[in-house]
Order: structure tokens, then C-alpha cells, then sequence
């Protein structure tokens, strides 16, 4: 439930503190006080557009700010902290969410889930989870097909949700063969044209046997054999120079000669000796620079034109690979996964086979699956009609019948049937559409009826009612306020109203007042009680306080508290004869 909400700056409301709590809340106020920005700021905590209009003219931006009652574990919970909030502990397993929403008159929006920064999107999840929000738009989307079966749905209760999640499965699986299939059949000469290309790329890469890198090696090869005369005189002089094999002094020669003169004198001083070792070092080095040398040259020698050929040779074989497939190194690789791919596309012929009979099997399930949630609607509808029928002669509309009706529809994802609520509002009438045939009261009723008895199959923790009571009164309107109190013994309820007889059975009041230049500040919105609350019934009876007035409002307020009283009883005696039976 909301325990609080703060606005600020929002439409004709400079501030305003509203305090929520348990059971039925009415918000009453003179007309533009800013009663509907309540659930404009409720709206923009639960994920709704922002809307910089709603910015208080002249401010530069808007800020509502609420706080949440929810369990500390769940859905809400995990949704939270998914989001990076988080939420306090407030005792008996519940915690508090902080949530905030703040509209710039420029139109930028941000939004705060449990102290951090969050997407409007993630309030919207949470809004899924924690309210239901009925204005005058949601009793038009009462006409629309989706919203009347899931209606019947949520009334339905766990058999239906087990039929519906099972048709689910089974649609999906329907769906994704019916798809794959789709594309194989469709797609047929191009997967052709793929397989016969495949095959020929790889017979081309299996022919000419490409090994990893073979490529850049062989371009080595190839210069360095273009330039072998080059290559052969630089090492030739280079051998030369370390080991000549004729009369001229070579590396090795002149560091023997060093080597040995050094020897020499290291009789007159020893340290000449150390240095005699490290020449000797270099002629060892000399002689084996000069035996690799000669192995290269040994090796150029044997190589020749022929060689060079070769290697273009295997160059031009491996060229065109390298061109078809970006790089040898890709061809290699198309070689080793092309296979699988190739067996694949030779085996659709089988495939559609198998998934033409996967498709038969696949749609054979979904045909129970849907019988069964056709079934389980059709058991459910007959008893939503029956208490919904009973609830609208609650909220004098005594001769009213509602039926609802379940015929096959369009195949979605929802199941294969159109579900229909009718309404004959008196005796002798056919029963019609509430999307053709119903008024705007009939509707605002048949709308309440409705979540009073899903309530008792499909609690849900808040709902928020913005002037349900439109284009009704006297009697209708008594039962309107009976039946919100009704259902705020399970849920919290909010009201936004402008009839005395629907607030009088609420129990926290609240009143929006303008202030004398028109705004709306933090002591214009006050927690009725005692002669103020009278006072307010009053002034929604006959627009004064006028002592017939008054005396009418504690004739209604001791009315409906006296109502209250006896549902708590017959509630605690329902409550005995369960632990007693």
C-alpha cells in the first residue's frame, strides 16, 4: 500500500503532504482544487508519461514523491534491487520503498527507485505489482475485448492462470516450428544455392590442402629467393671476412694472432691472461659465425629459378582462396565448420518431414491446451456474471443481469476466445455489449461490481478510483461508497470523489482547499475528523454548511459508520464459524 505522498509544483499544487494508510481513503475538494493532480502524481510514481504541462506555471519543475509499503521479500522486492535499490525495514515482514519522480517544465522526467536512479520503465514494473488505477479512460477500456477477458482472468484464479500458462507453452513451441518451417520451405532455393556454393568452397580449400600461415611463409620465401644473388654476395663477403681461404688476413687469423701475443705476455703480467681467454672467445665465435655462414651460402646454392617457380606456383593456387574467403586463415576455418553447416542444409528434405509432423504434434497439444482454457473460461464466466449481477442490484441497479460470454475469437497468444460482458440494465431487455450498450454510470458500476468480486480471487494491494462515481447519486451513490468499503477490507482504496455519500463510508478523509490566491500549499490538504469532517460532507451535500446541512452529513456519517460496524461483525462471525467448523 501507499503510506504517503508529497507533491510539489504539480498543476494548480504549489505542496501538498497527503498521508494514505490502511483501509478506504477519500479525497474530496472544491472543483480545480487539484483533486485529479492526486492521481496525476500517483500516475507519475507508477511509470506514466510525464507530461511537462502538469509542471505548476511558473515553476521549473515538478516533484512527487511517495512512500510504499511492500513486502520485504517478492516480486516488488526482487524488482528493486535488480534496479540497484533499496528498501527499509519496517517490521512484520514488510519494508518501506521510497520512489520518486521529478518532470522538468522542459519535459525531461527522472525517476528514483529505493534511493537510486532508476528508468520510468522499472516504476512501471513495479506499478504491475502494486495498484490498479480505474479513472474515466479505464472504464472506456473496460469496452475493449483484452481488458473483459482478462476480467474473466483474474476472476477465474489459478485454474485459469494453469490453463493459460500451458496454452502459452504449447502456442509458442506451435509458433516457433510453424516458423523454422516457414523459412525452410520459403527460403528453399536460396539454402539450395548455399549448399551447392559451400560444397564447391569447400572442395576448392580440401584440393589445394592450405596449412596456417602458409601464405605469409611462402611470401618470405619468394623474396628471398628474387633476391639470392644479392643474398649470396653479402654472405660471401661476409664468409670472407671471418675465414679467408686464401693469403689475406681473415677475423679468424688476426684474433689468433691477438690471442697469441697476449699469451705471450701474460708471463711479465697475469691480468694479460684473462683477456688472452676472452679473444680466445671471440675466435671460437668467429669460427662458428663463419661454419653458419657457410651453411647459407650452401644452402642458396642449392636453390635456383626452379625454386621460385614453385613457390609462385603455390602462391597462384593459394590466391584465389585468399580472395574468396578474406584471409587463408578464414578458408581454413570454413573447412573445419563448413561440414556441419553443408549436412545441415543436404538434410532439409528430412527436416521438413520432421517438422511437418513436429507441426502436427505441436498443434494437436495446442488444440487441447485451448480447449481447456476455453473450458475453464466458459465455468468461470457463468459465475462472474452471477456476482457481478448480484453486486450491481447492491448498487441500484436491481434489475439489472450481467452475462458473459465466451466464443471462439482469433487465435493469439491469450487463447482462441472473445470474451464478452453484456448488460440487460432492466427486465425484458437484451442483453448488449457494455461496449455498445452501457452509460456512463451503468459502466462506472458495472466497472466496480467487477473488481469487488475479482478481489475476492485476485486481491490487489491498491486501488485508486479517480470520480468512479460519475453520473450517479442518491441510492447508487450510498452503495458505490458501501461496496469501496467492501473492497478495502482486503486492499487499500483510494477515491477521489465529490459525493458526500461516497466519502462518508471512507475511513481517512482528506480535503483539498484552495488557498486565496488559487494555490494549493502544504495546510490545504488536511486529514478530516469530528466537526471538520462534517463540516466537508456538508459542503458536498448542498454546497454549504447550513445546520439542515450538517445534520444531514452526521445523519450520513452515523449511517455508514453503523455500516461499518455491522460488516466487522458479520466479518468476525464469518471468521468464528470457519475456526469453529
Amino acid at each position: 500500500m501507499i503510506d504517503e505522498m508529497r507533491l510539489r509544483d504539480l498543476g494548480v499544487i504549489a505542496e501538498a503532504v497527503l498521508p494514505m494508510g490502511r483501509g478506504f481513503t477519500a479525497i474530496t475538494g472544491e472543483t480545480g482544487a487539484g483533486k485529479t493532480m492526486v492521481v496525476t502524481g500517483l500516475g507519475l510514481l507508477l511509470g506514466q508519461r510525464a507530461d511537462s504541462g502538469a509542471v505548476r506555471s511558473g515553476a521549473p519543475q515538478a516533484v512527487v514523491d511517495g512512500v510504499w509499503i511492500v513486502p520485504s521479500e517478492g516480486p516488488v522486492a526482487d524488482r528493486v534491487r535488480e534496479a540497484g535499490g533499496d528498501l527499509e525495514p519496517a517490521g512484520d515482514g514488510t519494508a518501506a520503498l521510497y520512489v520518486g519522480r521529478t518532470i522538468s517544465s522542459e519535459g525531461r522526467s527522472r525517476a528514483t527507485v529505493g534511493g537510486r536512479s532508476a528508468p520510468a520503465g522499472v516504476l512501471a514494473d513495479l506499478a504491475d505489482e502494486l495498484v490498479v488505477v480505474h479513472g474515466q479512460s479505464d472504464q472506456l477500456r473496460l469496452k475493449s475485448a483484452a481488458a473483459q477477458r482478462d476480467a474473466l482472468d483474474r476472476f477465474g484464479g489459478e485454474p485459469i492462470a494453469e490453463a493459460l500458462g500451458a496454452y502459452r507453452k504449447a502456442y509458442e513451441r506451435w509458433r516457433a516450428i510453424d516458423r523454422e518451417l516457414t523459412t525452410l520451405t520459403t527460403d528453399r532455393e536460396a539454402r539450395t544455392r548455399e549448399a551447392e556454393d559451400l560444397r564447391a568452397a569447400l572442395a576448392a580449400i580440401e584440393e589445394a590442402e592450405p596449412q596456417p600461415r602458409e601464405d605469409e611463409q611462402l611470401a618470405q620465401r619468394a623474396e628471398r629467393l628474387a633476391h639470392a644473388e644479392e643474398l649470396r654476395l653479402a654472405a660471401a663477403t661476409a664468409h670472407e671476412a671471418l675465414s679467408s681461404e686464401d693469403d689475406r688476413p681473415d677475423v679468424a687469423s688476426l684474433v689468433g694472432e691477438a690471442r697469441r701475443a697476449l699469451e705471450r705476455a701474460a708471463e711479465q703480467d697475469a691480468s694479460l691472461g684473462d683477456l688472452a681467454d676472452q679473444v680466445a672467445e671471440l675466435g671460437y665465435r668467429a669460427v662458428d659465425l663463419a661454419t653458419a655462414i657457410a651453411a647459407y651460402l650452401a644452402d642458396l646454392d642449392e636453390t635456383g629459378p626452379h625454386e621460385l617457380a614453385a613457390v609462385e606456383e603455390r602462391r597462384a593456387v593459394l590466391a584465389p582462396l585468399i580472395r574468396a574467403h578474406g584471409s587463408l586463415d578464414a578458408a581454413i576455418e570454413l573447412l573445419e565448420t563448413g561440414s556441419a553447416r553443408l549436412a545441415e542444409l543436404d538434410d532439409d528434405g528430412d527436416r521438413v518431414e520432421r517438422l511437418t509432423a513436429d507441426l502436427e504434434e505441436a498443434a494437436s497439444v495446442l488444440d487441447d491446451a485451448a480447449a481447456v482454457l476455453t473450458e475453464r473460461r466458459a465455468e468461470a464466466a457463468q459465475g462472474l456474471g452471477d456476482a457481478v449481477t448480484t453486486e450491481l442490484r447492491a448498487l441500484a441497479m436491481p434489475d439489472a443481469r450481467v452475462e458473459v460470454s465466451v466464443t471462439p475469437g482469433a487465435e493469439s497468444s491469450a487463447g482462441r476466445d472473445e470474451v464478452t460482458i453484456l448488460l440487460a440494465p432492466h427486465p425484458g431487455a437484451d442483453p448488449r455489449p457494455v461496449s455498445r450498450g452501457a452509460s456512463g454510470g451503468e459502466l462506472s458500476r458495472v466497472m466496480l461490481a467487477i473488481e469487488v468480486v475479482i478481489a475476492s480471487t485476485d486481491p490487489v494491494p491498491t486501488f485508486v478510483f479517480d470520480e468512479v462515481d460519475a453520473g450517479i447519486g442518491g441510492a447508487a451513490a450510498i452503495e458505490v461508497g458501501r461496496r469501496l468499503a467492501r473492497l478495502a477490507r482486503s486492499s487499500q482504496v483510494i477515491a477521489v470523489t465529490h459525493l458526500a455519500q461516497v466519502a462518508a463510508f471512507a475511513d481517512n478523509h482528506l480535503t483539498v482547499v484552495k488557498a486565496s490566491d488559487g494555490s494549493v500549499t502544504a495546510s490545504s490538504v488536511r486529514r478530516l475528523d469530528g466537526a471538520d469532517r462534517e463540516a466537508e460532507m456538508a459542503r458536498l451535500l448542498s454546497g454549504s454548511d447550513s445546520e439542515a446541512a450538517l445534520t444531514h452529513a452526521r445523519e450520513l456519517l452515523d449511517s455508514a459508520r453503523a455500516d461499518h460496524g455491522d460488516a466487522a461483525s458479520a466479518s468476525a462471525s464469518s471468521q468464528a464459524r470457519v475456526k469453529t467448523g
